[in-house]
This record gives C-alpha cells, structure tokens and sequence, in this order.
C-alpha cells in the first residue's frame, strides 16, 4: 500500500516562492520589532495540560491537540478520566508559554522585559482561508510595565512593523475591558452575565445591531437594559476618534466609567498619532470584545481591507501571570496574524524588494570534469558579487526546465554544453 503523500488536514506543505516572501516578511519583522529593543526567546512546543486548560484561552482550549502520556505512565486498561492518559498539549498561542517562561526566569530578566517570539501553534480548528491547524504566530510582549507606555510602544512597533511590509490605509480598532463593563453596567446586567453579553456584542459586525438586540431579547434580558445598551452604540456609531468618543461616554455613562480610564485612552491615541510611521487610522472600537477571558483593560485589533477581517491584535493581561507566581504582573502584548499577512502577499503576487539577481547555471549532462572546476569558479566569482547562483544539470526538455526556473525568479540562464 502506498503511503499518503498529501500534509495532514489543516497543514501544509511550503513551496520555495512563499518560503521566500516568508523568510523576507520574517527578517522585517525581526528587524523592527528588535529596533524597539524587543528581545527575540523561544519556548517548547509542547506545555503541561494544566497550563493550557486554565479557563482563560477561551474557545482555544477547545481545540488542544492533547498528547498522551507515555511508555509506563499511559496504563490504558487501568484509565478513568481524560487525565489518566494525558499530561501535554500543543501549544494553542504563544501567550500562554510566554508566562510561564516569565515566572520561571523574572529573576534573569530585565524589568520591564520586552519579549518577540516567533513560532508554530497548533489549533484543531476547522481549516478555511488562512486559518490552519498548524501556523505561524508572531508575538510581542511587555511585561512589568503598568503604565500605557506598554499599549504606546506597541502599537507602533507593530504598525510601523505592518507598514515597512508593505502596508497601509489599514486600521488599529482599540477599546478597552474597562469601558465594555462600564457600558454594561449602566445599562442594568448583572455582572455575572457580561461573558454571555459580549460573546453576543462580538456579532455584532455580523447581525448588526438589530441582531444584537434581537438575540439579547432571546437571552432572556429585560427590553429596558437592552434598549439602553444597544442605545449606547447607536449614539457612538459614526465615531472613530479616541477622544471623541470617550467625551460621549463620559457624558452619557457618568459615574459607571472612571476617568482615568478615558484619559488612559486619549493619551494612547496622542502619543500614537502625533509619532506613527506607517499609514493607519487608529479607530476607538466600542464593539471590540477580543475572545480571550485574560485580557483585563486595553484591547487592539488590526483590520486590513484586503483581508476583510481581523488579521492580529492583542491587549492587557495583567492577571495571568500571577496563575504562576501568586502574584500579578503587568502584562500587554501584540500578535500579527503572520499566515493572514502572507496569504495576502501571495495573493497579490509579491515579489521580495531588493532580493539578489538569481542566475541559473545549465550544465549538459557528460561536460568535461576536468572544465567543472572552472564552471564552479565562475559561480563563485558571480555569488561574490552578490548574485544567487544555481549550478544544475541541463534537463532533455530544456524548455521547460527554464520555465520551471523563472516560476522560482531565475532571470538569467547560462549553458555550458560538451563541445
């Protein structure tokens, strides 16, 4: 019986044209993200079950690739509970392991410490466009620092990030867990159903407001607590200015939103625009819920015409450590949907700016071996002055070959025949 040559559902096989622009996306990255002093770490793959069932990864804790224990650890016949068989999973996002790594090295670090990670995730998610079972994250983090200088740095690590790709005309929607609850609040809901009110709220660029009102009602809310929540959007509609928006609120809200969190609001929006390098609008986003149960006040998320969705985002988590060490630590990082980014380069076909002269060397098959030696050398002299060199074998079908080449940014052909 053959064996199966297509990846497993959910991954994929990498061709060379987009490990190209991959590589190129990942040394932008790399570079910006480093000239705003993040320092590059790594962590493993795999992390205790514990870790990634703690009731704060949302719907991803739903979708860990478990791993069995093994050798005399998995007594299967003897094997009660999910517990009895499992011990790790596969990463679901970087934030997880990025904490636990803080807590087993805070005291080697720097404070605050400005963490990049780069890596693979792995979600049992049903695979669509740009979203597979196994991809790229890539995140950036600020742990230690309570103040807005964290969400400040990195919106516009990450803008500036966006733009150097190639990027622009794109929004950051910003919003905050503080000014979701406060919204909910002087409507009338009980604290104890904001989760079920935002996970509704989240629709809301779906099933509109309508939606969102109707499926309230469903919920079995009062029509006076939705009328006056649903209000609250209808008069914030056409507002995309941070500042503008938290003076309606201010104003309509009263003493159910403090002010210090509107004022924590206009400063990141001051300091973001009158600095930024990249072509974006900032844009306050009252509707903006971000899914993970962590995040405990500013919230961003990045949206790309291109793309029609999100395509990253990020907030304050200032909690989650403190699951490790007992103790809370400021926390607030940054995620760029890296696959979403190159699904849209490769869509658009992009060619990598400034990339060396790629030429391909054809030798006919039977050339003298003792004239190799000089076709080598002249590779090498061609590879000094800064140019890809291919040296292969002349194929019968030479045509084809070529076109085969050029499909890989081969622009130049030099043969070398037996005569």
């Amino acid at each position: 019986m053959a064996l199966n040559k297509k990846p497993v559902n959910g991954m994929k096989d990498i061709l060379p044209y987009e490990m190209e622009v991959r590589d190129y996306v990942t040394s932008i990255i790399k570079d910006t993200y480093r000239s705003f002093g993040f320092t590059p770490i790594e962590t493993p793959a795999m992390e205790s079950i514990g870790n990634l069932s703690n009731k704060q990864g949302g719907e991803n804790e739903k979708l860990i690739f478990k791993v069995m224990k093994r050798g005399e650890k998995l007594n299967i016949p003897e094997a009660q509970t999910e517990d009895d068989v499992v011990d790790f999973g596969m990463r679901y996002d970087l934030t997880v392991p990025l904490c636990r790594f803080y807590s087993n090295h805070a005291n080697e670090l720097t404070s605050p410490f400005k963490s990049l990670q780069i890596g693979s995730v792995w979600r049992a998610d049903r695979p669509q466009r740009g979203r597979y079972r196994q991809f790229t994250q890539c995140d950036i983090d600020i742990l230690g620092e309570p103040s807005n200088l964290a969400e400040i740095e990195l919106i516009l690590a990450t803008t500036t990030t966006l733009g150097r790709i190639g990027f622009k005309n794109f929004e950051i929607r910003i919003n905050e867990r503080r000014i979701l609850k406060a919204m909910a609040a002087y409507a009338g809901f009980a604290e104890e159903d904001y989760d079920s009110i935002f996970i509704t709220l989240d629709k809301m660029d779906k099933i509109g407001l309508d939606g969102v009102s109707k499926e309230l009602l469903e919920s079995g809310y009062s029509q006076e607590s939705i009328d006056k929540y649903v209000g609250l959007f209808a008069a914030l509609e056409n507002v995309k200015d941070v500042a503008e928006g938290m003076n309606i609120l201010l104003d309509k809200l009263g003493d159910f939103l403090d002010v210090e969190v509107a004022d924590w609001m206009r400063e990141i929006a001051s300091a973001v625009n009158a600095t930024k390098e990249a072509d974006f609008e900032l844009v306050f986003d009252p509707t903006l819920v971000r899914g993970m149960s962590y995040y405990t006040g500013t919230i961003f998320e990045i949206a790309i015409p291109e793309f029609g969705g999100s395509c990253g985002g990020g907030g304050r988590y200032d909690k989650m450590i403190g699951n490790f060490t007992g103790q809370n630590t400021p926390a607030c990082g940054f995620s760029i949907g890296f696959e979403r980014i190159i699904l849209l380069l490769m869509e658009q076909g992009f060619k990598v700016p400034g990339a060396s002269k790629k030429i391909a060397y054809l030798v006919e098959k039977g050339y003298p071996a003792e004239k190799l030696a000089e076709v080598m050398a002249q590779a090498k002299a061609s590879r000094a002055e800064g140019n890809t060199v291919l040296v292969v074998r002349m194929n019968k079908n030479k045509k084809f070959q070529k076109e085969q080449l050029s499909g890989e940014g081969y622009e130049e052909f030099v043969e070398f025949f037996n005569r």
